[in-house]
């Protein structure tokens, strides 16, 4: 006679049982999962894109801004590293992807060379006896710059759909600057598709008071140093910004919707202990004059400074509540290094992933229903022994994958019930022999 140690038996017993309460919620709806018990499981089964339906976009990363942003960082170094040199300079500015500068006295051409060398190593410097100079990019920067912002586009972009909290998100590279995003279930796309494509880089500069910015836009000649901007929130109105940056975006902790002193919408924003400093010590030195608080290129507000700030502030404009939820997402995530353009878009269409689920569940049912007579009318007493075998196997897998939210989709299905068939392939073998040993 076989005996089973009881421990064994109990062991068992408790995995059947713990097996059978995990993927209990599976057959119930949201609502009344939520409402189980806190000691009770609640998870259910995440599907796929295939199966409850979503949206498929594949984004392009404009890699090419990320290396032009590089070079006008580039310019605006070498303007004040020579200008503190006291080294007389002309023609500054980006050729291609380079830098061009000419020096006035040849006799400090050398001195200038050192000068720039010392900015960034990585750029190959070219000297014409004329005394133009050229700082360029390798092939090597480049690759490295353009690697490094793909994968920095990935990493926000996950953090951005991490926050609106879509489920089992599929999030990854494709190509040499593409990025596949499949999102599945998500209620409003065109939200999504807003919050991707918004680079969200913030930051603040002081505006230039001595110049006008109606006259800049009619002559079209901005002041060296400065850049001229459009509103954010009118198109008809602009701005002339100096292009060194007080603080970026980068130096935030946090950011989070709120209301102003008239219960406008707007956005609190504090930053982080080194970004505070320079905030203080900037508008320390500049209380009376106003700043841009500039959003992707456009200035949001442009706010006298009253007195000093350090490590925290708001953003106000003409702003609505969701508005703000979803500037103050976007800022926590962080800035995206390039543009996203959406190159590609698929739905599909949750009526699709109904009737998947739907298939699905019929092929399972057929499938097990033919499986288990099979057993019954082929080995009577001993295929009832299986079925139920082949019962705790399916409800183990289904629990499992409960437990680890892992995603389900149409290939997951087919996999299961190529399970049943085959979860009583050992036992077929079991039977079959002792028919043979029986004769």
């Amino acid at each position: 006679m076989i005996y089973f140690a009881k421990w064994k038996v109990i062991m068992i017993l408790a995995v059947c049982a713990l097996g059978v309460l995990f993927v209990a919620p599976n057959f119930l709806n949201v609502k009344q999962a939520e409402s189980l018990p806190s000691w009770m499981p609640h998870k259910q089964l995440s599907l796929g894109l295939d199966l409850q339906g979503g949206s498929h976009l594949l984004l392009e990363v404009k890699v090419d801004s990320v290396l032009n942003d590089g070079l006008e960082a580039l310019v605006d170094t070498m303007r004040t590293a020579l200008r503190k040199a006291r080294i007389r300079y002309g023609e500054l500015g980006i050729d291609g992807l380079g830098a061009n500068v000419s020096i006035k006295d040849v006799g400090k051409l050398e001195q200038a060379r050192q000068l720039l060398k010392r900015l960034d190593s990585s750029l190959e410097i070219n000297i014409s006896s004329s005394g133009h100079i050229r700082l360029e990019m390798s092939e090597k920067t480049i690759r490295e710059r353009r690697i490094a912002a793909i994968e920095q586009s990935i990493e926000i972009v996950r953090r951005r759909i991490d926050e609106t909290g879509v489920r089992e998100p599929t999030i990854q590279r494709q190509g040499e600057d593409r990025i596949l995003v499949q999102l599945p279930g998500i209620d409003d796309p065109e939200r999504i598709k807003s919050l991707l494509g918004k680079t969200a880089k913030l930051t603040f500069q002081l505006l230039d008071t001595n110049s006008n910015a109606v006259e800049v836009k009619s002559s079209g000649r901005v002041p060296p140093g400065t850049k001229l901007m459009q509103s954010y929130s009118y198109s008809d109105q602009y701005f002339v910004v100096k292009r060194r940056v007080m603080v970026s975006g980068e130096m935030l902790t946090d950011a989070r919707s709120s209301f102003d002193q008239n219960g406008m919408p707007s956005v609190s924003f504090s930053l982080t202990p080194e970004g505070g400093k320079r905030f203080g010590r900037v508008t320390a030195r500049n209380i009376g004059k106003p700043f841009a608080i500039i959003l992707d290129g456009k200035v949001v507000s442009a706010p006298t400074i009253q007195s000093q700030i350090f490590s925290s502030g708001q953003i106000t404009g003409r702003f609505s509540v969701n508005e703000t939820k979803d500037l103050a997402l976007l800022l926590r995530a962080g800035a995206l290094p390039a543009p996203l353009t959406v190159m590609e878009e698929r739905s599909v269409g949750p009526g699709l992933g109904k009737d998947s689920v739907e298939s699905g569940k019929l092929a399972s049912i057929i499938g097990m229903f033919l499986v288990v007579l099979f057993m019954l009318v082929t080995y009577g007493l001993f295929g009832v022994f299986a079925n139920i075998a082949l019962f705790i196997n399916i409800t183990l897998i289904l629990s499992l994958l409960s437990i680890l939210q892992a995603t389900l989709t149409l290939p997951g299905i087919a996999g299961i019930v190529l399970t049943m068939g085959m979860a009583v392939d050992a036992n077929v073998l079991i039977f079959e022999r002792i028919k043979e040993e029986l004769k």
